[in-house]
């Protein structure tokens, strides 16, 4: 999948003016600019409380993209506080509620880029649902709040990104190749020594060739 480096630009400029800054610093910027920049369609995320900057991150990113927002949620009074929370952005997102591993099978297979809040009960078992059952070859799989809560994302071929809280990142990569090889990426993470600054970058590699995309 193509990356799209106008469009990681915009959104996060988008997301920079909507979210409130906070001790989120960058994080909702980051995961607009992901969804955003590889062009993202049909965007679903699941909330463990009320949804908030997450979601205003993949309205900003939606927004340049056309694609659609989907936010599901436990239960009827986390879908109302949602609503008030977001205000005038609730009308840019879809609600469901329900069990997120039965919608995103059932409803939303096929997302190309879901959003799990690791707060969420048996996250593990979402994250793997999603990762599995992902439509799309190049499907992108982001768990966010994934600070302590365990090593087995180590298994799955899933990167962790010390921003925030802490990110997971992974592609559903099956039949993606470049030149008839099979195209592999990582996600590689250099600290400015001098301003602290983290700058994030994705790593493709090929046999054949090695490209970098911010």
């Amino acid at each position: 999948m193509a990356w799209s480096a106008e469009n990681a630009t915009k959104a996060y400029l988008r997301a920079l003016m909507m979210v409130k800054r906070g001790k989120e610093l960058g994080v909702a910027e980051f995961i607009s600019a992901l969804a955003a920049g590889n062009n993202a369609q049909l965007m679903v995320m699941i909330c463990a409380n009320i949804a908030g900057s997450t979601a205003l991150a993949l309205v900003a990113a939606a927004h340049q993209t056309s694609g659609r927002v989907v936010c599901i949620l436990s239960g009827l009074d986390e879908l109302h506080a949602s609503k008030k929370a977001l205000g005038p952005y609730a009308n840019c997102v879809e609600f469901a509620v329900g069990d997120a591993r039965t919608l995103l099978l059932d409803d939303y297979k096929g997302a190309d880029f879901v959003l799990i809040d690791c707060h969420i009960k048996e996250h593990k078992g979402v994250f793997i649902a999603a990762k599995k059952n992902a439509k799309h070859d190049g499907a992108l799989i982001v768990g966010y709040n994934a600070l302590h809560k365990g090593s087995w994302w180590t298994e799955l071929n899933t990167h962790f990104l010390p921003i925030g809280e802490g990110l997971l990142v992974t592609r559903t990569v099956a039949t993606n190749v470049v030149g008839g090889s099979p195209k592999r990426s990582r996600w590689v993470v250099k600290v400015d020594k001098c301003t602290g600054e983290e700058h994030v970058f994705r790593m493709i590699t090929s046999p054949q060739r090695k490209q970098i995309e911010a």
